[in-house]
């Protein structure tokens, strides 16, 4: 089965300022580690930028690049996305589709919104996902630290049983690509 690697919002306005995401420069280490898997192994890195007018992420803005530390390289596809589902008005299906993906590993930011919403969609199209377990993060909340977000994503999306592709939670070295 044909793999993907998607990186959702690893960008300077979440990453790059005065208050880091949980575990932020070990997740990016992680991210470009699996990145460089899936290079070697001729898989596809398609980074995913959100974009908000009026916002630090807005388009174009110097939040809206990628966060410093991050290995994209100028062949890896670049999808802008306005929701925290990174399916709903963008190109990355029809991109999947084109290149015959049916499993998706999924790494970025944020654990409880863009990473959730995404990998349930993709589960809902019929994708199977590997959620890179230790490479997807967030910022601490009033209820809940970034490391317990992660923890209960981890817990809870490979539970979504009822979609019927799997959803699997892998530390990011386990994950292999074929």
């Amino acid at each position: 089965m044909k793999q993907a690697l998607l990186v959702i919002d690893v960008q300077a306005g979440l990453f790059d300022g005065e208050r880091q995401p949980g575990d932020g420069t070990a997740v990016v280490e992680r991210i470009n580690a699996l990145a460089d898997r899936a290079r070697a192994a001729g898989v596809p890195v398609i980074y995913v930028q959100h974009e908000r007018e009026g916002s630090p992420l807005e388009y174009g803005a110097p939040g809206w690049a990628l966060a410093k530390g991050l290995t994209a390289r100028p062949g890896d596809p670049r999808l802008r996305k306005t929701t925290p589902d990174t399916f709903h008005h963008t190109r990355l299906e029809p991109l999947l589709q084109e290149q015959d993906i049916r499993h998706l590993v999924i790494c970025g930011y944020a654990s409880e919104f863009c990473v959730d919403t995404t990998t349930r969609r993709a589960a809902a199209l019929g994708y199977t996902v590997t959620l890179a377990a230790d490479a997807h993060t967030t910022h601490d909340k009033d209820h809940a630290s970034a490391a317990q977000i992660r923890a209960h994503e981890n817990a809870t999306l490979p539970n979504l049983t009822s979609f019927g592709p799997v959803i699997r939670a892998v530390p990011g070295a386990d994950i292999r690509f074929d």
